[in-house]
């Protein structure tokens, strides 16, 4: 796997020297081992600090990959089930008729509180229990599993909160003792980063933003659609439990779909049936065809429409990505610097990712 680490660094360096990126992480683990481990340009601009690999970058909701885990663990524990309604956790969001409402519904974006209450703005994320009471009390666009619509903020304290009331404690403790802590990877992975962290974090910086209408899609407001620098620089934002977003390495998060794979943290029925497609349909928000599992679109960047999804992630507002490839066992991460209005630099190393492991395990077949 020399040759993918080498393409791979090749990419970055590219990306870098060219002025398409200014600072760039790359993990790939197949079948267990770690095959890439790339960094290119600086984490810091101004400063001119080189990325590392232990640099760690706000990824957005590229975060969400851990969201979607720490709710699988739940079900894994026997805490709930997938079909467990949200009321039995917490009644009252069963307000305006949400009360059929499942933790399926929430992991396919079919749960119908697709936008924040519009009373709740970014400065409010910080604050738990306003925002779980204002989702709680909200009215879903559509009754919940008939329609799937993309939750930006609203995913992460759904399952938060179901998580909070299942085993009383807060996501970013959930993520540190059963995932970072017993994978290793402590300092990795975070919703909240410490204090003592945030000088590790590559500080992130906008390109020419993409226009929005005022909400997007006529759903979500431009804060939650449109990715910003300000907002992933803000010591307030980083350090507070908001799980629909994450901040970690590519090494780390790339380590944790590993392990997701090969059994280590949910087991292979488990995994069958995570990835299994669970809704598909029109996304209400962005009117784009949606084909969701439990907690994951399904799909590669750049696959074909015909191709059959063994794929599963998310990327990230700004142009990161996490996926997991069930078929060929490869875990791939990517973190950038530089917030793009377009996917393009994923693209082409996930598309690079693929074909070289391909190759490799054409090659490697007696």
């Amino acid at each position: 796997m020399s040759v993918l680490q080498h393409r791979i660094r090749s990419l970055l360096d590219e990306f870098v020297d060219t002025g398409a990126e200014t600072g760039l992480q790359v993990a790939v683990y197949h079948r267990g081992a770690l095959v890439v481990d790339a960094v290119a340009g600086v984490a810091d601009s101004r400063t001119g600090h080189p990325v590392a690999s232990e640099t760690l970058f706000f990824s957005f909701s590229a975060g969400k990959t851990m969201t979607s885990l720490i709710a699988h663990l739940l079900v894994r524990t026997g805490a709930l089930d997938y079909d467990t309604p949200v009321v039995d956790l917490w009644p009252e969001f069963g307000a305006h008729g949400k009360e059929t409402a499942t933790l399926r519904h929430v992991l396919t974006h079919t749960v119908g509180v697709p936008a924040m209450p519009r009373d709740i703005g970014p400065a409010d994320l910080t604050d738990w229990p306003r925002v779980c009471t204002a989702i709680a009390a909200a009215k879903p666009r559509w009754r919940p599993g008939t329609e799937t619509g993309y939750h930006s903020y609203t995913f992460g304290f759904l399952v938060g909160e179901i998580a909070r009331r299942a085993t009383g404690k807060p996501m970013r403790q959930l993520l540190h003792d059963w995932v970072a802590a017993p994978l290793g990877l402590d300092r990795e992975l975070y919703f909240a980063v410490p204090r003592t962290d945030l000088d590790r974090l590559a500080r992130l910086e906008d390109s020419v933003p993409q226009p929005l209408p005022p909400d997007v899609g006529g759903i979500l407001a431009p804060w939650e659609g449109q990715p910003t620098a300000a907002m992933g620089n803000s010591p307030g934002i980083l350090e507070a439990d908001i799980p629909s977003v994450g901040t970690f390495t590519a090494r780390g998060i790339a380590a944790v779909h590993a392990a997701v794979l090969d059994g280590r943290l949910i087991d292979s029925r488990q995994l069958q049936e995570v990835t299994a497609p669970a809704f598909e349909g029109t996304d209400q928000v962005f009117g784009t065809q949606a084909r969701m599992a439990l907690g994951y679109p399904l799909g590669r960047l750049g696959a074909r429409p015909d191709e059959t999804p063994t794929t599963f992630g998310w990327v990230g507002g700004g142009g990161s990505y996490v996926w997991a490839d069930t078929a060929t066992g490869t875990a791939f991460a990517m973190t950038k610097a530089r917030l793009t209005p377009h996917f393009d630099t994923a693209q082409r190393l996930a598309d690079v990712t693929a074909a070289e492991i391909t190759r490799h395990s054409r090659d490697s077949t007696p």
